[in-house]
């Protein structure tokens, strides 16, 4: 088993998510490139200064725009919005990959006779109009669904989503337009079977994916395993010791953790490589509370001691930071974290606070860094400025 200090960890992590040194990726290309490397990046409707998957990408892609993933999920079809790991955005030759998926959702769904019953008019429709959405039916009936009632076109939709014969066309803002997969999608792609012979070796498909997006993972319980359906404990130490024996993952022991960490087998030049510290890295990122290298909030609190916990679902009274906070990435590092929240009435992006670690003293080298990170986010919106609120940085952090 190879045998790594913490330092040695954390460089790995960032080396593979593309969050240390000057960055190689960049436009279009270089979205794609992420994805692949990551499988899925998490897709979350919030939009308090960025959603999550837009800040994913802008704080690792020189250059993205929201037009760029535009293009590439509704003009080139090469990524797709669909289910992986909650709602997420994936390369769209995944398609067949997650059949199982759209399996269960046909036999599996909420108000399912209601549904069925209008399928093939809503069908027809999409395909005649070329999309649609739900405030453009006249189906305004309540019908059950797992987040309280809802509209039966809204259901109908989203369960023919589900099961794949719908595809999202667009979106305005957050609201979803639908067109049949056929119209979307290359046949070849829609008649591909199934890759996986089996839940187990579509579990270990996944498993796979899943450290290949945080870079590496432990035989542990972890958020970073959801929507890998079946995967309890003795089906995970299954799935890992058919990988260990295939060749596809290797052991890793970090110093100071109880259990080994899993890197995939085509990484370790990678890890080898982060063996010693590299040039200072002296950049300033934001990532999203849904970034993937966080899937495992556990692992990150082992490794780089830095203990983050969204707080969007938290009540107001019982926060500790604030409703959407990003953690701040400096260099090798977690610095903090930082409120930023888009006025768009007023065309600015007001920073309402900034929390550094207690081991974090901040420089004006790094406040600068701070200052570009922040002034790339005001840009990526649009916004005419950035304003720093009054007490944005507490007295006795400041230098």
């Amino acid at each position: 088993m190879i045998s790594i200090t913490r330092e040695h960890a954390c460089r790995f992590l960032l080396a593979k998510n593309n969050l240390l040194g000057p960055g190689r990726l960049r436009g279009k290309e270089g979205v794609l490139s992420y994805v692949r490397q990551a499988g899925c990046v998490q897709y979350d409707p919030v939009d308090v200064c960025g959603k999550s998957h837009e800040l994913a990408l802008l704080s690792r892609v020189r250059g993205f725009t929201r037009q760029m993933l535009w293009e590439l999920l509704y003009e080139d079809r090469a990524l797709i919005d669909y289910f992986d790991k909650n709602m997420c955005i994936m390369l769209v030759q995944d398609w067949p990959c997650l059949a199982y998926m759209r399996d269960h959702f046909r036999n599996h769904t909420r108000s399912r006779e209601a549904v069925d019953a209008v399928a093939q008019q809503l069908m027809q429709l999409a395909h005649e109009r070329g999309s649609i959405s739900a405030q453009e039916l006249d189906l305004k009936e309540k019908v059950d669904w797992p987040w309280g009632e809802t509209s039966l076109g809204r259901a109908a939709l989203e369960t023919l989503y589900f099961r794949g014969d719908l595809v999202v066309h667009h979106k305005t803002g957050t609201v979803k337009s639908y067109a049949p997969a056929a119209d979307c999608l290359p046949r070849q792609l829609l008649d591909a079977p199934d890759p996986f012979r089996g839940e187990r070796e579509r579990q270990m498909w996944q498993v796979m994916r899943r450290i290949g997006a945080v870079g590496m993972l432990w035989n542990a319980a972890s958020d970073a395993w959801l929507g890998v359906d079946g995967l309890n404990a003795q089906a995970r130490a299954e799935v890992f010791e058919a990988l260990l024996g295939a060749g596809v993952i290797a052991p890793v022991a970090v110093q100071g953790l109880a259990r080994p960490l899993y890197v995939l087998r085509q990484d370790l030049p990678l890890l080898s490589g982060c063996a010693q510290p590299g040039g200072q890295d002296r950049a300033v990122r934001l990532l999203p509370p849904l970034d993937c290298m966080l899937w495992d909030r556990r692992l990150i609190a082992a490794l780089f001691d830095f203990h983050y916990k969204w707080e969007i679902y938290t009540p107001e009274a019982q926060r500790r930071y604030g409703y959407y906070v990003l953690p701040v990435l400096y260099g090798e590092r977690f610095a903090g974290r930082i409120e930023p929240v888009c006025d768009r009435r007023e065309s600015v992006l007001r920073v309402r606070h900034f929390w550094p670690e207690e081991n974090v003293n901040p420089s004006n080298r790094f406040l600068w860094a701070l200052e570009d990170a922040v002034q790339a986010l005001c840009r990526f919106h649009g916004l005419s400025r950035v304003v720093w609120e009054p007490g944005w940085l507490a007295e006795e952090s400041k230098c």
